[in-house]
């Protein structure tokens, strides 16, 4: 599959929320119930813009075939230097390197901005998929909350990963 990484764009919300849309309402990777519409998505992507996390999209020709973002972990500003990945990509570009690209764009602009740890917290353990892209990117099982989430008729897990950006904790951040 040809496709290109670019940085997402307000004109890329229709979208990328129609991918997070069919994500919520067909999988369990996500543990929202109902999907979130345009305007409440353009609130999240412009909290990250605010708060200075990457975001990018993947491109096949004019068409976004997936999104991926680091976002604030936690809301606590001794968290600040620790970022939490979501990759969402439509269901053709599944398989194909599009969501290899994108963490590996994400994990380089998260390091070039500062940041020193990223954390993956993926719904559902059986989310094969999603655990081997992260392990590929250098990410680590850390722990796994069982059965914390309920969602189309399933008890869900939240498997976490890690993986240190940078000089990662050798060092006290500058930020």
């Amino acid at each position: 599959m040809d496709f290109r990484i670019r940085p997402s764009d307000i004109c890329d919300l229709t979208a990328i929320s129609d991918i997070y849309a069919e994500a919520v309402l067909h999988g369990l990777a996500s543990f929202e119930i109902d999907p979130p519409g345009e305007e409440e998505m353009a609130m999240r992507f412009a909290a990250l813009a605010e708060g200075g996390y990457p975001a990018f999209v993947a491109e096949a020709g004019e068409r976004v075939i997936g999104y991926a973002y680091a976002g604030r972990y936690r809301s606590r500003p001794a968290y600040r230097n620790t970022v939490e990945d979501s990759i969402y990509l439509s269901p053709a570009a599944q398989g194909r390197g599009v969501g290899s690209a994108l963490l590996g764009r994400l994990l380089a602009e998260s390091e070039s901005r500062g940041f020193r740890q990223m954390v993956a917290v993926i719904g559902n353990s059986a989310n094969h998929a999603s655990v081997r892209l992260h392990e590929r990117h250098g990410f680590r099982h850390v722990g796994i909350l069982k059965s914390v989430g309920y969602k189309h008729g399933h008890w869900l897990d939240s498997v976490f990963m890690q993986r240190a950006l940078g000089q990662g904790s050798a060092e006290p951040p500058s930020r």
